[in-house]
Order: C-alpha cells, then structure tokens, then sequence
C-alpha cells in the first residue's frame, strides 16, 4: 500500500521530517504491519517534486484497515487532505544481503502488463529479476494491481538507490513484524 502527498516546491521539508521523528516510532508496534517504509522526495536532493510517500507492507488485512479507518490516517488526512491510496496483491518478497542494515533509500518500479502478456510469465520475470541482489538491498516485494494490470518492484538499499523507477530516502523504518513476513512467491 501506498499513498503519495505531493508538496509544493517551496514547501519547508524540515516539517516532514520533524513529522517523521515525532511520530514514526507509533507504528514500530502496529499489530499485522510487516514494515512501513517512511519515504520522501526533495526537490534539493535532486527529485523533481517535494512528496511525503510512505509504503507499507501488511502481513495482515485487519492490520491494514485498523490503520486505514484509525486515528494516524484520520490526523494525517486532516493535516494534508485525504491522499488516493494504492494498494496491491502481494506476489512475492525477498531479504536482502543487507536486511540486518538501516535502510536509506528505496525505490519504487511499475510495469503495465500488455493486454497480450501472460500475467503469470510477467510475474515470474518480476519475482526472478527481484531475487537478483546488490550488497546493498534490504528487501524487495512484488505486488501486482489486477485492476491495472500493473506490476510493482518497490526494493529498499541499505545505500544508493539505482537510477531507475522513481527513488526515495527513507526517513524511518518501522517494522514490528518484518521477521513474520514469509518470503519467496505468495502463492
């Protein structure tokens, strides 16, 4: 699951930041929640946009509706508007050689499938392409929006984050039950 608030070019990062610090620390603990990456994009570091866009990673579906319909979504949608929320069907996940380490940076890739592809041979591809590791990866996940027929490779370095897809620092890391999170294909 993610959502993405896109900020204005002027707007003080400083403040998501200080939001992250504060307040990142309430999901080290949420039960069902695998890992929520706290994601951002800075026009000074380089990105086109400001945006706050943090990924989540449920190991179940109440854990995912307890924060949906709860109090952390209500105040951040009350603070920035109520944000679109992607989320997918989880199709595979994987540890990376760095899964110990603190990751820094993330990185987010979709691929449309074309209406002609085999979605079971596109996922195959994804799941293949997502277990081939740099020293540096945390984890990666891949998901598929059936709706869309959208694949997505979302990885997290514990280091640089590769020129592909769209790239995120990651400004906090909670994971109370990452270690439950079965990895290989979900199926």
């Amino acid at each position: 699951m993610q959502y993405e608030i896109t900020l204005p070019a002027d707007y003080d990062m400083g403040i998501i930041r200080d939001r992250v610090a504060t307040k990142g620390h309430l999901l080290d603990a949420f039960p069902g929640l695998a890992l929520k990456a706290y994601l951002v994009r800075e026009r000074e570091a380089g990105s086109p946009v400001n945006a706050y866009a943090p990924f989540y990673l449920w190991r179940t579906a109440e854990g995912m509706n307890s924060f949906l319909w709860g109090a952390g979504f209500r105040g951040l949608s009350a603070d920035f508007g109520r944000p679109v929320v992607r989320h997918w069907v989880g199709a595979g996940f994987d540890r990376g050689p760095a899964h110990d380490g603190t990751p820094t940076a993330a990185t987010r890739v979709v691929d449309t499938l074309a209406p002609d592809a085999d979605p079971a041979e596109a996922l195959d591809r994804a799941l293949a392409r997502a277990a081939e590791h740099t020293p540096d990866v945390h984890s990666v996940a891949v998901a598929v929006d059936p709706s869309r027929w959208e694949l997505v490779r979302f990885t997290l370095y514990a280091g640089e984050a590769p020129d592909e897809g769209v790239r995120y620092r990651v400004a906090h890391l909670s994971r109370p039950e990452l270690a439950d999170l079965a990895t290989g294909r979900h199926w």
